[in-house]
């Protein structure tokens, strides 16, 4: 009897599946949870550093004088995980302004109608964005814009790089006319999200969006195509 409840006492324990030591293993459990194979999640401190680096790089040289590999040796990493955490310097932009929506997703809805139906397209879509579950965003960026300089300046690169350039863009102007026909647009959009959304000048606060693409797209589509005195240096 005691030599048989010996041998049981002794019998080595059963392999785990997947082999290795019982006592490691019990070790590295008690440890904590194994890391999931996959891609390591991001350091936000890192994000951060990089969205800062890249506000400062758009508000300073704007869009096109601001590069992914500056932005990175502003933050002080390699320009491959820049690209990693945003994709590319558009995505990268939008993120470093929190920008309500992506404008390359929306646009194709101006477009569609026809260098003739620009002004309405734009506006209604100007609308929607605004009257959307967006508008608590974009009135924080339009507000921080009024008060901050450098996002201002961001505000404004997001209109022109973003939006207007690439509506302008499709009527084959010169250049210089491009430009100034996109700046005429803009000054009539930003003024319609001042006194529709921020100040609340009625009865434009309350008026149906419709009556508004009625009113105000016409003067848009006359600065984008029509005949107009335009503004020079």
């Amino acid at each position: 009897m005691g030599g048989r409840r010996d041998r049981r006492r002794r019998r080595p324990a059963r392999p785990r599946p997947g082999g290795g030591d019982p006592a490691e293993e019990d070790q590295l459990s008690a440890a904590g949870p194994a890391r999931r194979p996959g891609r390591r999640p991001g350091n936000p401190d890192t994000r951060d550093a990089v969205l800062a680096a890249a506000r400062e790089a758009f508000a300073e040289r704007g869009f096109d004088g601001a590069t992914i590999r500056g932005i990175a040796g502003a933050a002080g990493v390699d320009p491959a995980l820049v690209h990693h955490y945003f994709g590319n310097k558009d995505k990268l932009f939008l993120a470093a302004i929190e920008a309500p929506s992506n404008p390359a997703e929306l646009l194709p809805e101006v477009l569609a109608g026809g260098h003739e139906n620009l002004g309405e397209n734009i506006v209604r879509l100007l609308l929607r964005v605004w009257d959307g579950p967006m508008r608590p965003a974009a009135l924080a960026l339009v507000r921080s814009a009024v008060a901050n300089e450098w996002t201002a300046k961001l505000l404004r690169e997001f209109l022109v790089s973003q939006i207007l350039r690439r509506v302008v863009g499709t009527l084959g102007l010169p250049t210089a006319e491009r430009e100034a026909r996109g700046s005429l647009a803009a000054s009539q959009l930003i003024g319609l999200v001042m006194a529709r959304y921020v100040l609340r000048v009625e009865p434009l606060a309350s008026a149906a969006p419709e009556s508004i693409v009625a009113a105000v797209g016409p003067t848009v589509q006359r600065y984008l195509t029509g005949e107009v005195e335009l503004p020079q240096a």
